[in-house]
């Protein structure tokens, strides 16, 4: 089955000439793209179908489409790397990093081989490394629980219920209605764990990943078989007992669940997994700034504050409620706000305003009334365009206050040191010099 590869907003034309895709299958990708639940948020262009070309919007990931498949990569530039195929597989690495972050997941990337980051689609590397870790925990014994259970035995197991015995067994003293306690592995964990591999059956084309996932169905046949909707993921509880299935869970939440990706199936449609990159920015940073702030005396807060732009006249209710990406607090006051964009900003000697929206400036100008803070900061993907540095692109006063707008890049790209980086490239030179971490 044809594979291709395109990154978010380039093009993939499609006819009949060499590198093209078919028509007739650029229409099934687009037609599968349209049922994503991104479609019902004014997505419907996930995936464009422009004039003799494909082109993809703010999503990544894989659409899996009868007869090929399209992998959907973020716009990073990894100038290191020489080669189509070597820039995808390291653009690859970065998106499992961010996915492992944004998701606090430890998968072990260094058992994948170069030529398998080059040779398979993400999609198919998230497989293989679920797989892996399925089966090196299946192999250690699956997590079990005592559950509840009434029968009725020719013999007093547990304890006896009383009721149900002297309405349903008063003219048959030879059948005791039991209550007991029963070590089971059909439990909520597990049944996660068997769905996540019967929907990555469907989803994998790789024969490799497919025999792992026969053997680990195997393993799973005396587990019940529960539907994706009816899974009851309230009931697991991740202790000391159970931990080393944390990853696998949240794992198996990527792949069923609908928070950063979607993930959709219908008949002879096929199947995608796709990632809002804005979402996963958000909260890649979020996480990161939350560990280059731990230990000190600032507390972060992600998604918080929650304040509201007006209060009705008619009834006094508030409207317009904000959401500040992060909230960086010290001493029961903001410090600093921080608002992540997945946009590529424009350098200061090509634009001064350097491509910033206006409805973003006049998003920071309301943090800035409402909750107050010193300095705030909208945070870009670093790019080639702006230059080796990333870090503080530029610094403006808000007209008439001291509150200062700064806009900031942070390299993806390159996952060295990326804590420290934010500490001392954007922290040291955002917060007011009171405010400075010593």
């Amino acid at each position: 089955m044809p594979s291709y590869t395109v990154r978010e907003w380039d093009t993939l034309p499609h006819g009949d000439g060499e590198g093209f895709i078919p028509a007739h299958l650029a229409s099934r990708l687009v037609a599968l793209a349209k049922t994503s639940s991104f479609a019902g948020r004014g997505g419907g262009g996930v995936l464009e179908d422009r004039r003799h070309e494909l082109r993809a919007r703010g999503v990544v990931g894989v659409i899996a489409a009868q007869g090929c498949s399209l992998e959907i990569l973020p716009k990073i530039d990894v100038v290191q790397e020489e080669g189509a195929e070597r820039q995808n597989a390291a653009i690859r690495k970065r998106l499992v990093h961010m996915l492992a972050v944004a998701l606090d997941l430890k998968i072990e990337m260094g058992r994948i081989t170069d030529l398998d980051w080059q040779r398979e689609t993400l999609l198919e590397i998230l497989i293989r490394i679920f797989c892996d870790k399925l089966t090196e925990a299946v192999r250690r014994g699956m997590p079990r629980r005592y559950l509840g259970h009434e029968d009725d035995l020719s013999a007093l197991r547990g304890t006896l219920d009383v009721p149900r015995q002297f309405t349903r067994h008063a003219a048959n003293p030879g059948r005791l209605a039991c209550r007991f306690d029963e070590l089971s592995q059909d439990i909520a964990l597990n049944r996660i764990m068997k769905a996540a591999v019967l929907h990555l059956s469907k989803m994998s084309r790789s024969p490799a990943n497919q025999q792992r996932l026969r053997e680990l169905a195997f393993v799973y046949a005396d587990i019940s078989d529960v539907p994706v909707p009816a899974l009851k993921w309230g009931e697991v509880i991740i202790d000391r007992t159970n931990r080393a299935w944390q990853d696998l869970f949240g794992m198996a939440q990527l792949f069923l669940r609908n928070r950063y990706q979607t993930t959709s199936s219908g008949s002879g449609q096929g199947t995608a997994l796709l990632f809002e990159m804005n979402a996963l920015f958000e909260e890649y940073v979020g996480r990161l700034v939350t560990r280059a702030l731990a230990g000190t005396e600032f507390r972060v807060t992600l998604q918080g504050g929650r304040l509201f732009c007006l209060t009705s006249l008619e009834d006094d209710r508030a409207v317009f409620q904000t959401k500040p990406d992060i909230l960086i607090w010290r001493a029961g006051q903001v410090a600093h706000v921080i608002d992540t964009k997945w946009k590529r900003i424009s350098s200061r000697i090509d634009d001064p305003k350097l491509g910033v929206s206006q409805g973003d400036v006049y998003q920071m100008m309301a943090y800035a009334h409402l909750y107050k803070a010193p300095k705030l900061t909208l945070l870009y993907p670093h790019h080639d365009g702006l230059g080796a540095n990333e870090g503080v692109q530029a610094q403006f006063r808000i007209s008439g206050q001291e509150t200062v707008v700064e806009t900031a890049s942070l390299d993806v790209a390159s996952g060295k040191d990326l804590v420290a980086r934010l500490r001392d490239k954007l922290f040291l030179t955002t917060l007011p010099d009171s405010l400075v971490l010593q």
